[in-house]
């Protein structure tokens, strides 16, 4: 697992955080701003921030249909909070272009502006019995999906807020906001299983 190249979104928001989880893990994280980044990467994660700005860069960049032509071969993506609502097929009362690549469809702020942000012990069974400490911070939820999308996560009132389909891994909340490595290290899992064909 400690062999692989993740790459980390870095265009804006909470990219350094992100860079920080995967090394601690022992893998080489690298910035990706420029197409030429992608050259042999394992995976990719698309942190959380302003998806609009976020959105606009990709295209300014090129990005945005590089990283549509990656999700379409499987190749693994983990999207955190602005990072979910760029990877979601649509999202409501949001006029961005989103990379579509997973088969959700969110609505940005579910919760509130950022003094509504939370932290909360989250149950998500993939992880193990131990609660995650899931960090909300002005996020997203998913209000429909497809058979194929795996809700991996829900809050008390049946909410979801983390999801698996394929390769693709989305999360409303910051995994890179806390010790708890966990979910990083299940995106690795999925990066893991990838490169042995599984």
């Amino acid at each position: 697992m400690n062999s692989k190249k993740i790459g980390v979104l870095s265009l804006q928001g909470a990219f350094i955080e992100h860079m920080a989880s995967l090394q601690k893990l022992g893998v080489e994280a690298l910035a990706i701003r420029l197409p030429r980044d992608f050259q042999n990467l394992d995976g990719l994660v698309i942190p959380g921030g302003e998806s609009t700005v976020i959105s606009q860069l990709m295209q300014s960049y090129s990005l945005m249909g590089m990283i549509r032509e990656l999700a379409r071969n499987s190749f693994p993506m983990l999207g955190t909070c602005a990072g979910m609502i760029l990877l979601a097929r649509s999202a409501l009362d949001l006029d961005i272009e989103t990379i579509g690549a997973m088969d959700i469809k969110v609505r940005r702020n579910a919760f509130g502006r950022q003094v509504d942000s939370f932290e909360t012990p989250l149950v998500i069974p993939a992880l193990g019995e131990a609660p995650f400490p899931a960090v909300f911070i002005r996020a997203p939820t998913i209000v429909e999906t497809i058979p194929s999308v795996e809700i991996l996560a829900s809050l008390p009132d049946g909410t979801p807020v983390a999801a698996k389909q394929g390769n693709l891994l989305a999360a409303s909340f910051h995994p890179e906001l806390t010790p708890d490595l966990r979910f990083h290290i299940y995106f690795l899992d999925i990066v893991a299983r990838r490169a042995y064909g599984q």
